[in-house]
């Protein structure tokens, strides 16, 4: 289950601050999301309403359970990953704060001043985020009259109910040391399957890797029992029905993308994986 609303660039502001919204993602985590972090004024709200899992955050792993609130700022290194018999699902909220010249100068007592300031935080959530995430979602989907207005003002909320969630006095500590999650080959593997799905081989990956082929292999077996054709084709799909949910892109261009030789290769594969055609898939989704 997936629901993202992308390329918004919905501006509200709190206290006068400039704020942005990029995306908004409701999802069901079933793979790993690799070890990644934000550029210069980006923030990532997460926010687990069920399901359970692993954070692990500048090095650190913490423990996820519903009801986990966390942010994640500018250069702040994190992945996530799901428990298999429990599933995560996932609100996440990707926003941007511009910075102009002193806008925030004055401001560091203020909820915008305080939440730039504070670049990452992991917790409960006290101050009733999972009722804004349920709304900006519901105005989203069902664009009543005025729901642009309607989401600004929800963002707005969000943010001040995560300043006030700082604010508390108990941040929980993490659960349990780092584990294999930060092994930098599997974080390689992870990174090479989520973004490189146009252009993948077992020979790059390898020399990536700084293994042999056959070691790549071995290894790929043990951390998800697949071999690599196997993950090399779940990764084109899982980047399939992403791009298939933009109406505007041609079926044949997202072949393209994903580095099929022909529409026709690309048809042939969606279908064998999925059970039905690309076309039929975009009309039962869209």
């Amino acid at each position: 289950m997936r629901t993202l609303y992308s390329n918004l660039n919905l501006t509200f502001s709190v206290e006068e601050c400039a704020f942005r919204a990029v995306h908004v993602i409701l999802e069901q985590l079933t793979k790993r999301i690799p070890s990644h972090s934000h550029g210069k004024g980006c923030y990532e709200i997460h926010y687990i309403p069920s399901g359970s899992g692993r954070a692990l955050i500048r090095g650190t792993s913490y423990e996820i359970v519903p009801n986990t609130l966390y942010v994640t700022g500018p250069q702040v290194e994190h992945s996530q990953i799901s428990n298999a018999e429990d599933p995560m699902l996932e609100y996440c909220v990707y926003l941007v704060l511009p910075r102009s010249p002193g806008k925030l100068k004055n401001t560091q007592d203020s909820a915008a001043g305080l939440f730039e300031k504070t670049s990452f935080w992991f917790g409960q959530d006290s101050c009733g985020a999972e009722a804004i995430f349920r709304r900006i979602f519901f105005e989203l989907r069902y664009r009543q009259t005025g729901y642009i207005t309607q989401v600004q003002s929800l963002l707005s909320q969000l943010v001040i109910a995560l300043v006030r969630n700082y604010e508390q006095p108990d941040t929980p500590a993490p659960s349990f040391a780092a584990s294999n999650l930060n092994d930098s080959k599997s974080i390689i593997l992870e990174e090479y399957f989520l973004y490189e799905y146009a252009n993948l081989s077992l020979e790059q990956l390898a020399a990536r890797l700084a293994l042999s082929t056959r070691q790549t292999e071995r290894l790929i077996r043990e951390l998800y029992n697949k071999t690599f054709r196997q993950k090399k084709t779940e990764a084109r799909m899982s980047a399939a029905v992403l791009l298939l949910s933009d109406p505007v892109r041609s079926i044949s261009s997202v072949a393209e993308e994903l580095g099929y030789s022909s529409v026709e290769h690309f048809s042939t594969a969606f279908r064998r994986y999925y059970g039905e055609s690309a076309s039929a898939y975009r009309a039962r989704e869209n």
